[in-house]
C-alpha cells in the first residue's frame, strides 16, 4: 500500500495485543452505534514521560483509551512517523531550539525535538495500549518538508492522509477522539473532522487526553474546538454530553 493509505496491523508490522486494564471511569450507559468511530491519536512512546517530546501525564490516557476501544467496532490509530532530518525538527534549523517557531511555506511552524522517527521505539505505540486486531493505522508527518498535526490533513491543510475517505467509505458519521496531545494533534484532528470533513458530530474525550501546554496552546485549543462545534466531554459523562448535542 502507499504510505498515505490506511494500513492494517499486518501492513504496519504491528502485532495485536491486550493492553493494561481498562479504566473504570467510562460511562456505563455509553454505547456507540453503527456509524461511530474512535480515533486514538499518537499514543506513542516519544510523547510519554521519558520520551523525546514528553507530554506530562501522557501515560495516564492509556487506560481510558483501552476502555473506549472495548466499546467501538471502528478504531483508527494515528501514528506520527517522521523521517530523519524532518523540517519540523529544531535540529534541522541552524540556531533554533526546540519549541522555537519558524516560517514554513504553509505558515508558522513550532519546532520540536527530534521525535517519532520511523521504525524506532520512540515511534512505537505505548506498551500498555491495547491493540485490537480490527485497528487501522494512519501514518502522518512522513513527508520531510511538511509537518502533520491532524490525522486528516498535513499542516498545509490540503494534503490528505486517507483517513477521511476511509471513514466515509465505511459509513462513519460520528467521530470520537482521544490521545495525545490535546492542544496539538487531538485539537487539529477534531476540528478538521467537524469543519473540513463535515462529520455530523465530533466528541473529544477530555480525560483520555493530555496537553503539551506551551504558552496559550490549551486556551487556543479550547477556543478553537468550541468555535468549530466540537463537543468536549469526560469519559464518565458521555451519555449526558451526547444528549446535549
Amino acid at each position: 500500500p502507499h504510505v498515505d493509505e490506511m494500513l492494517t496491523l499486518s501492513e504496519s508490522g504491528i502485532e495485536p495485543r491486550e493492553g493494561a486494564a481498562p479504566s473504570t471511569s467510562l460511562d456505563p450507559g455509553f454505547k456507540p452505534v453503527p456509524g461511530d468511530a474512535l480515533l486514538v491519536i499518537d499514543v506513542q512512546n516519544d510523547f510519554i514521560p521519558g520520551g523525546a517530546l514528553e507530554v506530562a501525564g501522557g501515560h495516564e490516557v492509556v487506560p481510558v483509551c483501552n476502555a473506549l476501544m472495548d466499546r467501538f467496532d471502528v478504531v483508527v490509530f494515528s501514528q506520527d512517523w517522521h523521517c530523519p532530518g524532518h523540517l519540523s525538527f529544531a535540529s534541522s534549523h541552524e540556531g533554533k531550539s526546540p519549541y522555537d517557531s519558524t516560517q514554513m511555506p504553509y505558515g508558522d511552524q513550532t519546532l520540536w525535538p527530534d521525535h517519532c522517527l520511523q521504525g524506532t521505539s520512540g515511534s512505537s505505540f505505548h506498551a500498555d495500549l491495547s491493540i485490537p486486531d480490527r485497528v487501522r493505522v494512519v501514518r502522518k508527518g512522513f513527508r520531510k518538508h511538511i509537518d502533520s498535526y491532524s490525522a486528516f490533513f498535513e499542516n498545509d491543510q490540503t494534503t490528505p492522509t486517507g483517513l477521511e475517505a476511509y471513514l466515509k467509505d465505511i459509513g462513519v458519521r460520528r467521530v470520537f477522539v482521544c490521545g495525545l496531545a490535546y492542544d496539538f494533534c487531538v485539537r487539529f484532528t477534531a476540528v478538521d473532522a467537524k469543519v473540513k470533513c463535515g462529520f455530523d458530530e465530533v466528541v473529544v474525550v477530555k480525560d483520555a487526553t493530555r496537553s503539551v501546554g506551551l504558552p496559550g496552546t490549551v486556551e487556543a485549543a479550547d477556543e478553537g474546538m468550541k468555535e468549530a462545534g466540537v463537543k468536549v466531554a469526560d469519559s464518565g459523562s458521555l451519555v449526558a454530553a451526547l444528549v446535549g448535542l
